[in-house]
């Protein structure tokens, strides 16, 4: 059994909550708070998710997270 993480971001629209439901749906638990940040070179607010799931496979680092 191997241990997933994922640290999800967007801007701070819809398409995040979007983003973590997905996630939500396909397995994924949440990790720890959401964070909440301005970014200074797009001047917009951004949000962040760590997720992790349980797997029945080994790590490899050419997993595509996002399809586990």
């Amino acid at each position: 059994m191997t241990t997933l993480y994922r640290l999800l971001t967007e801007e701070d629209t819809s398409a995040f909550c979007h983003k973590v439901s997905k996630a939500l749906a396909r397995g994924w638990v949440l990790h720890g708070s959401p964070a909440y940040a301005f970014d200074a070179e797009s001047g917009k607010m951004r949000c962040a998710q760590a997720v992790t799931k349980q797997v029945e496979a080994d790590y490899a680092h050419e997993m595509k997270l996002g399809e586990q």
